[in-house]
């Protein structure tokens, strides 16, 4: 079966996607996050995501409460705490350390979205993809694990980039909304891919593999379609520019 995705329909005002938010420990546009609040079904921190979300949102921060806010809460600052605290958030504290705030707030979404009953096509996730790169490499370990915590695409957008694992099997990934950058790639982190065909890019594949030492599509680009498919035997870490 193949699976059709708009991955920057998120960011159209008028967009269709339905999907809760879930906020990194990382700058973010303040466009993204004003045109992804407004829609969300569900909004969350991740630690020290809250302390990006009370200083962004300064002047009007009681209008941007989020639902929950979960970690081992080593990042988030006292005073922004006691803030959220103080305005009834519920903040949900997870001492694992095998795990990172990410991939528990994540777990504890879930859980809410199975238990709120909500009908959503993805989880949105702002930051996670800038400053250190270990961090940015557990970002994507994460989407690794969300296979087998939820059944819903996973997103992460920071400034102009954006990453989404594609699963085993037939893409369509719609990419005419006007937000799309001029640069996409293909990405085997995790596992080599066998076999990876594609339709839609400047330089597409038939039955290639993509490898850490063979070949990694990056700094690709579209033709004029606006309809990029993807056929992939493992996970591929599909990854795209959006406008500034």
């Amino acid at each position: 079966m193949e699976r059709a995705f708009t991955p920057l329909d998120c960011l159209l005002p008028a967009g269709n996607l339905k999907f809760c938010l879930l906020i990194l420990n990382q700058p973010f546009n303040k466009g993204h996050f004003h045109c992804l609040w407004s829609k969300a079904a569900l909004r969350a921190c991740a630690d020290g995501g809250a302390n990006r979300l009370y200083h962004i949102t300064e002047g009007s921060r009681d209008s941007f409460l989020p639902d929950y806010i979960s970690g081992d809460f080593d990042s988030i600052q006292p005073e922004v705490k006691e803030y959220y605290k103080v305005k009834g958030c519920e903040l949900i504290e997870t001492m694992d350390q095998d795990l990172t705030d990410f991939t528990k707030c994540l777990q504890i979404l879930q859980k809410k979205i199975e238990k709120k009953g909500l009908q959503i096509d993805v989880i949105v996730t702002l930051g996670g993809l800038g400053g250190r790169f270990d961090q940015t490499m557990a970002s994507v370990e994460t989407l690794f694990r969300a296979t087998n915590i939820t059944p819903f695409p996973v997103i992460v957008i920071q400034e102009c980039s954006l990453i989404f694992l594609l699963q085993p099997g037939k893409h369509k990934l719609h990419v005419d909304t006007g937000l799309e950058g001029a640069w996409c790639g293909l990405i085997p982190i995790g596992n080599s891919c066998e076999s990876v065909t594609t339709t839609g890019l400047r330089w597409n594949l038939t039955n290639q593999v993509l490898k850490f030492g063979t070949l990694v599509s990056t700094s690709n680009t579209y033709d004029d379609s606006g309809i990029v498919t993807i056929e992939t035997d493992k996970p591929l870490l599909w990854t795209m520019a959006i406008k500034r």
